[in-house]
This record gives structure tokens, C-alpha cells and sequence, in this order.
């Protein structure tokens, strides 16, 4: 779709706008669930601070690496990330790597401050997908224009959906519904009594791996390995890291003060 403003070299594309407020949403609900829960404030917008600008250039460099066959003959395109090209996986791993590395020098429990941290980025997570429809992309197969009508979505979907004459199926707009679905189930956990520290965590990497491994298998424009997709292989890994951690903290953590029960 055409940029929001084109004046001259400068030019605000959708895309980006949408990565801007999935940011700021997300980062000041992280900010505002660790401080409650007696993080200082400070430090929790340095680590974001940090953790957002080196998720997205492990984003971008993930992205790039899995197509490097094409931009190792246009090395300037590397730079336009206002075109797309972020992968949520490696945003996700190199803001880890950030984030844990801030937390072993400061000697911070990771674990628990992850805890909040995931509740910002799955509505992040929720908000930013809508720049891949803005962009085109993020997409599943052709589709007929009464399959699309017939799943029931606004029209401006529908119309969005319709890329170079054919349409397509909005798996966008799935991982979005699916990621809102999930920051309301964790909002609603984390006032209850039973939730240990690692329980969002471990939820959220469950259920994030579980929607983007079946979704992932309907996009067109997945990152591949050879003949394996991906963030289908790194989904299975977050599952399996969701379930040990989740045992873990069964076995091992402590529940959280304070928390509510309103059954």
C-alpha cells in the first residue's frame, strides 16, 4: 500500500507505524506490570530501551540471513526495513539475549521479570501483524473472493487481501486474533492464586509456538531451511522450552504475593 506521507526523500509508510505503536503499547504495559510488581521503573525502560533496539536489528539480521541468495546482490535493501522483512524469532531471540544478559550483570531474576515482560510483547506481537497487512504480506495461498467473503470479514480485510488481482488468505489476521486472544487469557492468569513465577512465560511460549507452527504452514513466504520452514522448527523449540519451563516452575517457584482469586 501507498506510504502515509511522501514528501520529497521522506517517506512514513504504514508498516512502520504500526511497528512504532505495537512498540510503545507494549513496552509501556511491560513497564507498568514490572514496576507494580517492585521492579524500578529505570531499569525496566533501559532494558526495553536495549532489548527493543537489538530485537530489531536481530529481527531484520535473522530475516535477512534465511534470504541471503537475494541480498547478497542488493546489500542496500538490507537497510529498508520500511519495506518488511522483520522476523518476529529472531526479534524475539536477540531481545532474550539482551535482556538476560542485563539481568545476570545486575543480578535481576529473569525468569519473573520475563513474566511481565511477555504480557507487553504478545499484544505487541497482536498490533505489529497489522503492518504486514498494510505491506502485503505475512499472507496465505490464493483463495476465491467467496472464500474469503464467506469467513465473515470486513470488507476493508477483504480488499486488503486482494494483492496483484488474486486474493489471498489473511493469515495476518489470524496470528493477530490469536495473540489478543492469548494477552487476555494472561491478563485474566496472573491475578490468580495458583500462578507461580514462569507460568506467563512458559504460557506464552506454548501458546505463541502452537498458533505460529499451524499458521506458518499456510503462509507462501516462509523462511526456509532446505525444505523445512523455519519458524516452524523454532516454534517446536518454543513449545518444548514453554513445557520444561512450566514444570519447572510447578516443581521449584514460588507463587507471586498478592495475587487474586476471584472464582
Amino acid at each position: 500500500m501507498d506510504p502515509i506521507i511522501n514528501i520529497g526523500f521522506i517517506s512514513i509508510h504504514w508498516y512502520s507505524v504500526f511497528i512504532f505503536i505495537a512498540i510503545l503499547i507494549g513496552s509501556n504495559l511491560a513497564i507498568k506490570e514490572a514496576k507494580k510488581h517492585g521492579f524500578e521503573e529505570d531499569f525496566v525502560v533501559n532494558l526495553l530501551f536495549w532489548g527493543v533496539i537489538f530485537g530489531i536489528i536481530g529481527a531484520r539480521l535473522y530475516y535477512v540471513i534465511f534470504n541471503f541468495d537475494y541480498y547478497k546482490y542488493n546489500l542496500l535493501e538490507i537497510f529498508k526495513v520500511w519495506n518488511g522483512g522483520l522476523a518476529i524469532h529472531g526479534g524475539i531471540l536477540a531481545g532474550f539475549i539482551t535482556i538476560a544478559l542485563i539481568c545476570y550483570i545486575k543480578k535481576v531474576n529473569l525468569i519473573k521479570l520475563l513474566d511481565y515482560l511477555v504480557v507487553g510483547l504478545i499484544i505487541a506481537q497482536a498490533i505489529g501483524r497489522w503492518g504486514n497487512f498494510f505491506n502485503g504480506e505475512a499472507h496465505g495461498v490464493a483463495v476465491s473472493l467467496d472464500y474469503l467473503k464467506n469467513l465473515h470479514l470486513p470488507e476493508f480485510i477483504i480488499e486488503g487481501m486482494n494483492i496483484g488481482g488474486n486474493y489471498y488468505i489473511p493469515t495476518f489476521l489470524y496470528e493477530s486474533i490469536w495473540c489478543l486472544i492469548g494477552f487476555i487469557i494472561m491478563i485474566f492468569l496472573r491475578r490468580k492464586k495458583f500462578i507461580k513465577i514462569g507460568y506467563l512465560t512458559s504460557f506464552y511460549l506454548i501458546w505463541y509456538g502452537i498458533e505460529r507452527f499451524f499458521v506458518e504452514g499456510m503462509r507462501t513466504d516462509s523462511l526456509m531451511f532446505f525444505s523445512l520452514r523455519v519458524a516452524q522448527i523454532v516454534s517446536l523449540i518454543m513449545i518444548f522450552i514453554g513445557i520444561i519451563l512450566f514444570i519447572y516452575s510447578f516443581k521449584n517457584s514460588k507463587k507471586y504475593e498478592g495475587s487474586e482469586d476471584n472464582d
